[in-house]
This record gives C-alpha cells, sequence and structure tokens, in this order.
C-alpha cells in the first residue's frame, strides 16, 4: 500500500502508529511530502534518526523539502533506481527513499512526478541564529528545473500525480501565513514556476506539503498530519 502525508520535521510517531496499526512491512510506503527532518545535521548527526527509523516496518519516500539538506550533498549518499525512477539512499538505512526532483514513480500504478524545494520564510532568523539549519540550495536550481520540464516533456505534458513541497502560486493557502513574517521579502520564484508547470500539465491531483494545513483545493490537496491511502 501507499499512504502520503506532510512535513514530519523528526516527528514520526503518526507513521510509527500506523504502521503498528497496519501491521506494515517494508513493502507498504510511505511518502513525506518534504521536510522529513531526516537530513537535517548531516552525515554525522543524523544517525540515531536514521537508525530508529530503519527500524519501522514501511519504507519512508521523501520528497526534498525546505528545511534538510539536499542528499546529494552527503557523501553517504548514493543512487538507485527504484519503481521507475532514480532516489538517493543509504545502505545502511534501506528503507529510506529520497527522490531525485524529475523523476518519474509508479506507484500503485500512477505515474508520478517528483518535484521537491520550497523558500524559508524562517530563512533570516536562521541566518541571525549563525547560519545553523538554512541551506542556499534549498529552492530548485535552474538546472533542476530544467530537468523536470524536460521529464515532463517527454510525457507529453501528461502524468497522474504531482508529489511536490510547495505549490503552485495560485493555489498559495494565504490564510496559513505567520503574521510576523513579511510576505514582501518572500520568495515566491518556485511557486510562480509550478504555476506555469501547472498550467500546462494534464494530472489527476497533486499532493504537496509545506503549509502546514490539511484541505484541498480543486485537484490539489495540502498534507499535513493527514494520512491518506494513495
Amino acid at each position: 500500500m501507499i499512504y502520503l502525508t506532510g512535513d514530519t520535521h523528526g516527528d514520526f510517531e503518526r507513521v510509527s502508529e500506523l504502521a503498528g496499526d497496519l501491521e506494515s512491512t517494508l513493502d507498504d510506503v510511505m511518502v513525506i511530502l518534504g521536510d522529513a527532518g531526516i537530513n537535517y545535521y548531516g552525515a554525522s548527526g543524523d544517525g540515531g534518526l536514521k537508525e530508529q527509523l530503519s527500524a519501522l516496518p514501511i519504507t519512508l519516500f521523501c520528497i526534498h523539502g525546505n528545511h534538510e539538506m539536499r542528499p546529494e550533498n552527503i557523501s553517504t549518499y548514493e543512487e538507485k533506481h527504484w519503481r521507475g525512477g532514480i532516489v538517493y539512499w543509504e545502505p545502511a538505512f534501506p528503507n529510506l527513499l529520497f527522490a531525485k526532483d524529475g523523476e518519474l514513480f509508479e506507484l500503485e500504478g500512477y505515474r508520478c512526478i517528483a518535484i521537491g524545494g520550497a523558500y524559508s520564510v524562517d530563512k533570516y532568523s536562521r541566518l541571525r541564529a549563525g547560519g545553523g539549519g538554512w541551506w542556499p540550495d534549498e529552492q530548485p536550481s535552474e538546472e533542476t528545473k530544467q530537468r523536470v520540464e524536460a521529464r515532463l516533456a517527454a510525457e507529453a505534458w501528461d502524468v497522474d500525480i504531482v508529489l511536490s513541497h510547495t505549490c503552485p502560486y495560485k493555489y498559495i493557502p494565504r490564510h496559513t501565513f505567520l503574521p510576523i513574517i513579511a510576505q514582501s521579502a518572500v520568495d515566491n520564484s518556485t511557486e510562480e514556476w509550478l504555476d506555469r508547470i501547472e498550467a500546462r500539465l494534464r494530472y489527476e491531483c497533486w499532493f504537496c506539503g509545506h503549509f502546514h494545513t490539511d484541505e484541498s483545493i480543486d485537484r490539489l490537496r495540502f498534507m499535513y498530519t493527514d494520512i491518506i491511502d494513495l
């Protein structure tokens, strides 16, 4: 079975409870729609959490968020093919997988494109604190955007499901904005790019996290603490 949930930020209690309730196996997959919190401290600092998660009887398939390092920048990660696409993984923790942006994965017969990254509205507070926990490549690079668009073009701009961290600009849930954040300082370039993607794309549904809300707008569903069966 394939399940989806939103940002976990290192707290996997709900995932653990689900795995226990369902008596899941490693053939079952939990999609984390960014900010999993597994690659926050790097190869030397995240080992304890990874060891705990490697004991869970479920495979975690994570989209890249904006509060975590990109696994391709961590020396312990390798690439491999999984369900039709390329993922990053560590041999020591084989059930912890991270999607490469622009890859197409087959999940329960659905063709799912992975598009990670977003801007951190708390960027400046993190920089003032010494820069820990913020990475300048949190948003997709131009190279990544080109890879995503090339893959979609190869599919004639027709997929079943989009799995992203943030959402197209027109769907931003503004009622979730924090009043202490000056929105004029927020970089929405990733959302604006996704807007252009969404305008061209034929798809059945779009799942994303990032905004810490559980709600649906048109064919797009924001995920946070909810867990759904794909």
